[in-house]
């Protein structure tokens, strides 16, 4: 079995994809969403992060989080996150898609194993994966312009004046390396 290796710089900022398993389009169902919302306010109670950007899609999700000094352990809260969403959302649970092993490990059929990370290294690291976040859902079809994506941090960004309503505009923007 392979021995993963994770970025664990204390207080650090970093990237993450999650996606569902079997890549079901569910995300952005308003029992799911309201369920993922939840989720984040029970997990940021206990243990606590700051959202600096975020995109939900149907099948996968992009953010990137930094947490409080002295405190590296993102693991913990994608694991309260998950468990949470899939408590609350049984209407996603497929027992024919219960494997051995996710049996095992007491998973659920909702998300995938694991999550990719990346730990952000500078402003212009940030900057690139904030972009990637924000585009994703033109780059996936889901949207023709940025601002028409409503599930994303880009109409925050927007109000604070780092970005144009019309950012990325019709041109298609090349943004790649970023996890999924």
């Amino acid at each position: 079995m392979p021995n993963y290796r994770r970025a664990t710089v204390a207080g650090g900022t970093y990237f993450f994809t999650v996606v569902t398993y079997r890549r079901q389009h569910c995300l952005c169902d308003d029992d799911v969403r309201a369920a993922l919302r939840a989720g984040i306010e029970y997990t940021r109670e206990r243990l606590p992060f700051a959202i600096d950007a975020w995109v939900l899609l149907p099948d996968h999700l992009h953010c990137i989080w930094t947490l409080p000094p002295g405190d590296a352990d993102f693991g913990k809260r994608w694991g309260l996150i998950k468990r949470f969403v899939s408590l609350h959302c049984s209407r996603l649970r497929h027992d024919n898609w219960l494997t051995a092993s996710k049996q095992t490990r007491n998973e659920s059929t909702l998300w995938q194993r694991r999550f990719w990370e990346h730990q952000i290294r500078n402003d212009q690291d940030f900057k690139h994966h904030v972009d990637y976040i924000h585009h994703n859902p033109v780059k996936h079809g889901h949207a023709q312009r940025v601002a028409d994506w409503p599930h994303s941090t880009f109409h925050r960004y927007v109000a604070k004046g780092v970005y144009t309503v019309d950012w990325a505009g019709d041109a298609a923007i090349t943004l790649s390396g970023a996890g999924e």
